[in-house]
């Protein structure tokens, strides 16, 4: 959860969120507290709060220490304060009057006269030696864990936390019961060369300081806001309907999850309209037995003996089929609702356009339709053109054969001008007539019209010549 690095960096820039180390959320570190009243001005100095709130090892443990030199801090700041007969280097976390809420949260006194001090704003070398003494954490809990073992003692070394200035150490356990430490105590001074505090936590202490991501998707709240922490028994489960499967419900820590508590009153109360002492109804085909309720639909499932088939009846059905149970009689069915006709259909939109609807085979289809229509108007233009070409080709050959035609009708005109043989003797021959044809063969003349008509063109026909067949004169 948020970002990291939210203190203010060298030369006055925030660093991570740009929040100067304010963050509306409270998720830099865990178990933090928004300070809703960081921008509220103050009347009064002298009746300021002195005490402000400093976490150690990003959150794990947070303590109250009284600021008697009354230097301003900022949220974020490191500050060394008293230790075990030595220092500590922590991180202000709370500053202002919203530490006096907490405090009252946490049952702490502000003018307890035990509570610790502030001594300075911490140095370069104090923040090295604490560097330093973190870096032998993980080292000293492995180291622990084998010498409980080869004591015997039935405990689990969870967490192993060393004071800035390495003269103390602080060893997190786990146990079901009491356990005698005290050769161990021995043991772990002569190892480790510091003065060793043994503090016994549960498993969601645990599961809170190690961390984690819950089967929600979010951090664990244990290791974010979850400060007290109540039993979770199985009646939880059951008031809401959930299946006792244990690996379903337990958490990180092995334990039944802390959530199971957030919605069980809801559930408590909803549950109060519901009839009681209806676990077992009788009618006529046997006794009907209760499976589960369903507060959301205000609903009751029943099986009957002779069948595996549940049947959901109405608050209302129940009490009245009780009722008749009461005086003596037994109804003849149980009457379920129809889940099916009071189910509500929706209607689809006419058109809906979402993404991921078009798949690629629509597109194939799509472009496959287009080419296809692009290619049958490509067709005729196609086929037009060699018709326009075969036409004019045609028309080519027409006007070829009527330039042709021309070039006879003039030679046949100039041949009509000069006097014919023929032509001298149609005077002397009387069965021509004066137009120099001959009566007795009518087809002569036609054919002759017919082979005139085709010289000339297939459309167009040489006009007569007036000159022939006339007489000179």
């Amino acid at each position: 959860m948020g970002c990291s690095g939210c203190g203010t960096a060298t030369g006055g820039k925030p660093n991570g969120c740009k929040s100067n180390g304010g963050c509306s959320s409270g998720g830099c570190n865990r178990m933090n507290a928004y300070d809703w009243l960081r921008n509220l001005p103050i009347a009064d100095l002298d009746s300021a709060c002195k005490v402000i709130e400093v976490s150690f090892s990003q959150g794990t443990r947070k303590d109250f220490f009284r600021n008697t030199t009354l230097q301003h801090f900022e949220k974020g700041d490191l500050i060394a304060v008293e230790g075990v007969s030595g220092f500590d280097v922590g991180e202000v976390s709370l500053t202002g009057e919203i530490v006096r809420l907490q405090m009252k949260k946490r049952g702490a006194k502000e003018d307890n006269p035990e509570m610790k001090k502030v001594l300075r704003r911490a140095t370069d070398r104090d923040i090295e030696v604490r560097n330093q003494n973190k870096a032998r954490e993980p080292e000293a809990v492995i180291r622990s864990r084998a010498i409980a073992k080869q004591l015997r003692l039935d405990m689990k070394i969870s967490q192993v936390e060393m004071q800035a200035d390495g003269r103390k150490a602080t060893f997190f356990y786990i146990a079901d019961g009491r356990v005698d430490f005290r050769e161990l105590i021995k043991v772990y001074a002569s190892e480790f060369k510091v003065k060793v505090e043994m503090r016994q936590i549960g498993a969601r202490q645990e599961a809170g300081k190690v961390g984690g991501i819950g089967s929600c998707g979010r951090e664990l709240c244990c290791s974010t806001w979850l400060t007290d922490f109540k039993s979770v028994n199985t009646a939880a489960a059951r008031y809401q309907n959930l299946s006792i499967n244990q690996t379903k419900l337990s958490g990180q820590c092995g334990r039944l999850k802390c959530c199971l508590n957030y919605e069980l009153d809801t559930y408590l109360d909803a549950l109060q309209h519901f009839p009681e002492n209806c676990d077992v109804l009788q009618v006529a085909k046997g006794n009907a037995f209760l499976i589960k309720k369903d507060i959301f639909k205000n609903l009751m499932w029943y099986t009957l003996p002779d069948s595996n088939k549940q049947y959901p009846l109405s608050l209302e059905r129940v009490r009245k089929i009780k009722t008749l149970n009461q005086q003596g009689t037994r109804p003849e069915e149980l009457e379920p609702v129809d889940l099916a006709a009071s189910k509500t259909t929706e209607k689809e939109p006419e058109m809906v356009e979402l993404v991921g609807q078009i798949s690629l085979r629509t597109l194939e289809k799509a472009e496959k339709k287009k080419k296809q229509q692009q290619r049958e108007k490509s067709q005729p233009n196609r086929n037009q053109g060699q018709r326009g070409q075969g036409q004019g080709q045609q028309g080519q050959g027409q006007q070829g054969q009527g330039n042709k035609g021309q070039q006879q009708g003039q030679q046949n005109k100039q041949q009509g001008n000069q006097p014919r043989p023929q032509q001298r003797s149609q005077q002397n021959n009387p069965n021509r007539n004066q137009q120099g044809q001959r009566p007795n063969n009518p087809g002569r003349q036609q054919g002759g019209n017919q082979n005139r008509n085709q010289q000339g063109g297939n459309n167009q026909q040489k006009p007569n010549n007036p000159n022939q067949g006339k007489e000179n004169q």
